[in-house]
């Protein structure tokens, strides 16, 4: 190989190497971003959990109003 083709084939390289580690930078914030969405979700399930549980979601049956019949 000539010189003119290891430096060509070593630009195709590290321009390469560079759209690689740009690829891997972003998908590192997907992956943050989306691993902070999902601790905010289990955080709301499990405060959903414990109102169910503690029986604030659960109507009492004598005070609800019978459903519209058609």
């Amino acid at each position: 190989m000539s010189e003119n083709e290891l430096s060509e084939r070593l630009d195709k390289l590290e321009s390469r190497i560079a759209f690689q580690d740009q690829t891997i930078e972003d998908l590192n914030a997907v992956i943050t971003e989306q691993w902070a969405v999902i601790e905010g979700l289990r955080r709301k399930l499990g405060v959903m959990e414990e109102q169910v549980r503690s029986g604030s979601y659960i109507a009492d049956p004598a005070s609800e109003k019978p459903p519209p019949h058609y």
